[in-house]
């Protein structure tokens, strides 16, 4: 693995401070064109996107969440949302995962804001007109950082433990 892809997973990092500034259209392709190289159970890619500028939209959905406010001023919001599936939840997340990876490498900043299993996961469907079947699972806002928090990892050694605990 080249360090290059080491140092994205490294430095990326939860952005909820956006500039004013939009994302190019093509950029948010990109990011969905990564999301669906992720991997999924039985290859089923039950995950479907919808990319949100329209501000008054954003500003609906920022203001149904509980810890997404900041959603109303990103740039954009990808909403990332399955087909009910025995492993949509690990699916969804490997796509969003791709997602937050390769906006890091565009020089992007994202949050990851729940969706799955939240009081506004329906409404937000409704909202966003998701065609029957589908569930939301993650609202991801985009956008050119104004700040990058520092991490507060814990340490390798605390965490890890070689064939046993």
């Amino acid at each position: 693995m080249p360090e290059g892809t080491l140092n994205i997973i490294r430095e990326r990092r939860s952005v909820r401070r956006f500039l004013p500034k939009p994302v190019p259209r093509e950029v948010l392709l990109k990011l969905i064109d990564c999301a669906r190289y992720a991997p999924s159970a039985h290859n089923q890619q039950p995950w479907e996107f919808v990319i949100i500028t329209d501000t008054q939209i954003k500003k609906t959905i920022a203001e149904l969440t509980d810890y997404g406010k900041f959603i109303a001023d990103a740039p954009a919001c990808i909403a990332v949302f399955c087909r009910e599936t025995k492993f949509n939840i690990e699916d969804g997340s490997a796509a969003v995962t791709y997602i937050l990876l390769a906006a890091e490498a565009l020089g992007l900043g994202t949050c990851w804001v729940a969706g799955n299993k939240k009081f506004y996961a329906e409404e937000v469907a409704r909202i966003l007109e998701a065609t029957q079947g589908l569930v939301l699972h993650t609202l991801i806002p985009v956008g050119y950082p104004a700040h990058k928090p520092s991490a507060h990892k814990r340490d390798l050694e605390e965490m890890l433990h070689w064939n046993k605990f």
